[in-house]
């Protein structure tokens, strides 16, 4: 299995050899860690060089908007010229917490979209109450970049939307809670190739260790649950989200 989305570098309850370990253990044999904002970079590259399974995605969250300087492409460039950055991310739109710099995060939504296309590399959004601008926008400025919907938190529509598109949905911990009804219809109803497994590591845990620090190891626990919603076996599911997983981030 992938961990396709795991911030280990913010994990608090255990060291990094020991988070590698544990997921090794249970079968995640690579682990991509997305940035959240400018103060990551360094860490996720030396991430990326002392562990052969991690790899590495560099951007600027929505959240982390106003940290964005036009130098930042540059640094972007330089550090993806080690291999193993393998996306731009994450970066989008979110409208959850603050809405009062909703043009700047479209801004620099679009810069970065712009960039991994430059680069020939995915895009791994994070989309949160923004369904349709992030829609909107990836359609008009992404020329030919590889999308993931990080987290997919849509209904069953806008995922078959999202896949006529090409994109790729990342499924996490959400899945396993009870009360996900419209994830579980989602899981159920998409192409399986186009579903790729995360964790959202620490946050987002998976049943039965939800309300304590998540981490890739969980990632076992997402896998399991999509196996069982579309009653096919958990090889066939590991099987397939890794192939995609390798097809999208070329690792």
């Amino acid at each position: 299995m992938i961990d396709t989305h795991s911030h280990i570098n913010m994990i608090e309850g255990l060291t990094t050899d020991e988070i590698i370990k544990n997921a090794k253990d249970n079968g995640i044999n690579k682990i991509i860690v997305p940035a959240a904002n400018p103060g990551d970079f360094q860490v996720i590259s030396a991430l990326t060089q002392k562990y052969n399974n991690v790899f590495g995605m560099l951007g600027v969250h929505p959240s982390d908007a106003k940290t964005w300087d036009d130098s930042l492409p540059d640094t972007i460039k330089q550090l993806a010229q080690n291999k193993k950055i393998v996306a731009i991310g994450e970066i989008g739109l979110d409208y959850y917490w603050d809405k009062s710099f909703n043009d700047l995060q479209k801004e620099i939504f679009i810069k970065q979209i712009k960039l991994a296309n430059e680069l020939n590399l995915p895009i791994d959004v994070h989309d949160r109450e923004a369904h349709k601008d992030t829609f909107e926008l990836l359609k008009e400025y992404n020329k030919g970049s590889k999308v993931v919907m990080h987290c997919f938190s849509g209904s069953v529509e806008f995922a078959r939307e999202c896949i006529k598109e090409g994109y790729y949905l990342g499924i996490g911990g959400v899945v396993t809670f009870k009360n996900a009804i419209k994830m579980k219809e989602v899981v159920k109803s998409i192409p399986l190739e186009h579903i790729i497994l995360e964790t959202d590591a620490p946050y987002l845990t998976p049943v039965p260790f939800r309300g304590t620090e998540n981490q890739p190891a969980y990632v076992k626990f997402v896998a399991e649950e999509i196996a069982k919603l579309r009653q096919i076996s958990l090889e066939e599911v590991t099987n397939a989200t890794e192939q995609t997983s390798k097809l999208i981030f070329g690792i």
